[in-house]
């Protein structure tokens, strides 16, 4: 195994994921269930199912892009999504 890799990833998703909606709606729902041993296992598999398809999207979009290119559009998705959000809203 990759160790230096398995480090490296672990600690940028943690914290990407640290005090995020995710963990805040996690919170939610074990506080309103009373039940969070639930709530923890639905919760993780909802993360190994999303990352599971990030990993799977990333090993294809490699075969056509290079890493270099792969963390510009990554790069680029993310500043399109945070102007969005941060865009006003019709209401």
């Amino acid at each position: 195994m990759d160790w230096k890799l398995f480090g490296l990833t672990f600690g940028s998703v943690f914290l990407a994921e640290f005090g995020d909606k995710t963990q805040l709606a996690t919170l939610a729902f074990s506080g309103q269930s009373g039940k969070p041993w639930v709530v923890f296992v639905a919760s993780s598999f909802a993360l190994i199912a999303a990352t599971a398809l990030g990993a799977a999207a990333g090993g294809i979009v490699s075969a056509w892009l290079s890493p270099i290119w792969m963390r510009r559009l990554s790069g680029v998705l993310f500043l399109a999504i945070g102007a969005w959000l941060l865009w006003p809203q019709g209401s």
